[in-house]
């Protein structure tokens, strides 16, 4: 397991992060299948920054879900770092996703029992970061996140758009290679969306990472460098 993960290490700017390629996916419904995705694919570089954007149902995040690791497509391949991540086992796959890839979720899914500066500190912990290298890290993203006055409050303490520039610190972490967003402004007022997105641009650019992110807001996803789409479960 080391070996591959050594394999996967940072990659220079330019290069592709993540690949996929005739990515299918299928589910059973009252005993019949229902085709979601159906083929299609794509490239994400380093420093990139894409959009996904199709109509509701369409497919997105069922995409993000089997790019993100933590679901298998019914077929095809997502290579990472050029390692091919459909074909590993669930442990492999959960350390490269804790490792290689940050999420930020429409709502922030923060730990409730746990102030801003902990749900930061925990992911770190989780990899075996010490304990107090941790939290010095979790400190400097929470100022850079602005929110570093709440480091120390609950999130039913914060406000929706702390509770969601929380949530962006959390995601860079680890220090990942891809960031994934999923409507990462969706449950916020057009003022704090809009100071999210700014913000979550503004790590994304600054850390050199790739972001695939999806939106409905045609005027976010006119910021990517550029838009893919699923249309009749075909990704493209």
């Amino acid at each position: 397991m080391a070996n591959i993960l050594n394999s996967l290490s940072k990659i220079p700017s330019g290069d592709v992060v993540m690949s996929v390629r005739d990515i299918k996916k299928t589910f059973v419904e009252g005993g019949q299948p229902l085709h979601i995705l159906r083929g299609g694919g794509f490239d994400l570089h380093r420093g990139e920054i894409i959009a996904l954007v199709g109509p509701s149902g369409c497919g997105k995040s069922t995409l993000l879900q089997c790019v993100g690791l933590l679901d298998k497509p019914t077929s095809g391949s997502i290579l990472i770092n050029g390692a091919a991540v459909h074909k590993m086992d669930e442990d492999l796959r959960t350390n490269i996703r804790r490792t290689k890839i940050g999420f930020v979720y429409q709502k922030h899914n923060l730990l409730s029992d746990f102030t801003a500066l902990e749900n930061v500190v925990l992911p770190m912990l989780t990899n075996g970061v010490p304990e107090s290298a941790a939290i010095s890290r979790a400190a400097k993203l929470l100022r850079a996140a602005n929110v570093a006055h709440r480091a120390s409050h609950y999130p039913s303490e914060m406000s929706g758009g702390e509770q969601q520039r929380t949530a962006v610190a959390r995601a860079l972490a680890n220090t990942p290679d891809i960031l994934l967003a999923d409507e990462p402004t969706g449950s916020l007022d057009p003022q704090h969306a809009t100071t999210v997105f700014d913000l979550l641009l503004d790590l994304v650019r600054k850390n050199k990472m790739a972001m695939l992110f999806v939106t409905h807001d045609m005027n976010l996803a006119s910021r990517a460098d550029r838009r893919i789409t699923i249309k009749n479960g075909i990704v493209e």
